[in-house]
């Protein structure tokens, strides 16, 4: 029998689709497998009774020796970021708020993955209400660096990033508007897909048509797994009017592409605008030669542009939206003391924003995006770093430095991921190595709008010539 964790998802749903393995034998050595290493970096939280998770791996079991199969996560244990709802299993947004909070229905996304035949052990661990690219709260903790415990594993979806490259799931869901999808994928080798807006239905959710900064997305070893979680999660739902309606069936298709003469343009640093850790600029160079290699041609591009002003922007539309999201509990005094600072900061700045201000700061994110439409007509992609550091101290809620440069605000020191964000187009980040202090980082390479099967297939041939993924964390995969 072969080790269930020692397969990529794709090839785990062939073993047990083809009965080589059974679904409880999965199940046994997955939950085996976070007995022992779950406990040195906390990725996984709120995980379920290990005899209820036995019994619906018999009855995947069960429906395969009658020959039903659910689908491509058939008797796939997943445990979901908590930041999405689960039915029956609590979804705490990292908030003692909400600890013990239980949902009565399931996110869409949920939903699809348990149709597609996935078991929901837990919940991944995130920050309190997904704000900050740090995982940690006051419900569950810290979540650590799968490559080195004594750092931070990124986040929002740090706990999904930690799980997937420690082999503690075989595929994992998570969430982006600032880089969540990015930069724990960056901070953990492992590969993270943010979908074009649209592409992957929220909710349900109360409000419907103004948040269309974050995204739902995939997470995994390999972008052929990437591209069948996506396959699952995509697809148009009338519970979300602005969800695309393309079939989602697309993304089963091969990826293989011929690339010749495709122009990609590397935005680096948007012309000394950000401030980097030296290494990470240097490092994400080094993965254009792969680029070069399949046949690409890479040039320096910067578009001109007020990048303050694209931040300010950035900064009103992010306050205007969590503020909407949070004021309830900030009204409420005794609720209001459980809330980390950063969200109070989010919410005040929030209260205080005029009509005119968030038109203004839509105008600014419109004239970025007809500017990048002038990029994309000579160049396929745009390239820039996952995240301006390395994964820091796991104790260090966030970096007040940066390349000698003072981050003024919880989240600067990500900056580099809002040009994609404010896009809404589909942005992949992929593994670019290690730097001299044996850290991982990431690369993001951004399509044209909706073409999200396209960034698939440059991801696809990108890990075909690095292969960076098969170097697996120390000490903990054995």
């Amino acid at each position: 029998m072969p080790d269930p964790t020692a397969l990529d998802a794709t090839e785990l749903a062939q073993a047990i689709r083809r009965r080589e393995i059974s679904c409880r034998e999965v199940m046994l050595a997955y939950l085996a497998r976070i007995e022992r290493i779950n406990p040195r970096v906390n990725a996984i939280v709120s995980l379920q009774d290990q005899e209820r998770l036995l019994l619906q791996a018999d009855e995947r079991d069960a429906q395969l020796a009658r020959a039903t199969w659910l689908g491509w996560m058939h008797g796939f244990p997943i445990a979901v970021k908590d930041l999405v709802a689960t039915a029956g299993i609590r979804t705490t947004l990292g908030s003692p708020l909400l600890r013990d909070f239980v949902p009565a229905e399931d996110a869409i996304v949920v939903a699809r993955m348990k149709a597609a035949g996935a078991i929901v052990i837990g919940k991944t661990n995130t920050p309190e209400f997904g704000l900050g690219s740090q995982t940690y709260n006051t419900v569950f903790g810290v979540t650590r660096n799968a490559y080195d415990q004594a750092k931070t594993s990124g986040g929002s979806s740090g706990g999904a990033a930690v799980a997937l490259a420690l082999r503690l799931v075989p595929i994992a869901d998570g969430s982006d508007m600032m880089g969540s999808l990015r930069n724990p994928a960056a901070f953990n080798n492992v590969f993270g897909f943010r979908p074009s807006f649209g592409r992957v239905p929220a909710g349900p959710l109360p409000e419907v048509f103004l948040r269309q900064l974050s995204t739902d997305g995939p997470m995994a070893r390999t972008v052929g797994d990437l591209a069948m979680l996506l396959s699952t999660q995509a697809g148009p739902d009338p519970r979300e009017p602005l969800s695309i309606t393309e079939d989602a069936a697309r993304f089963t298709e091969p990826l293989a592409r011929d690339f010749s003469g495709v122009r990609i343009a590397w935005l680096g640093d948007l012309g000394g605008h950000l401030a980097f850790e030296p290494g990470v600029i240097e490092l994400c160079r080094s993965g254009l030669d792969a680029l070069i290699g399949i046949g690409c041609e890479v040039e320096d591009v910067v578009p001109s542009f007020a990048y303050d002003r694209l931040w300010s922007a950035w900064c009103t539309l992010r306050h205007w939206l969590v503020c909407g999201r949070l004021h309830d509990y900030y009204r409420d005094p005794d609720k209001r003391s459980h809330i980390k600072p950063e969200a109070i900061w989010e919410i005040e700045n929030g209260l205080v924003l005029k009509a005119n201000q968030i038109y203004e700061a839509s105008t600014v994110r419109s004239a970025w995006y007809h500017r990048l439409q002038k990029i994309f007509a000579t160049y396929e992609y745009l390239v820039l770093p996952s995240a301006q550091v390395f994964p820091f101290d796991a104790d260090v809620h966030w970096p007040e430095q940066v390349g000698g440069r003072t981050m003024d605000t919880y989240h600067r020191w990500m900056e580099v991921v809002i040009p994609a964000s404010l896009l809404g187009c589909p942005v992949v980040s992929v593994p670019v190595g290690f730097g001299a202090n044996g850290l991982p980082m990431g690369m993001q390479i951004i399509g044209r709008p909706r073409a999200d099967f396209s960034v698939l297939q440059v991801a696809y041939a990108y890990e075909q010539a690095t292969r960076w993924v098969s170097k697996r964390p120390p000490a903990l995969t054995s």
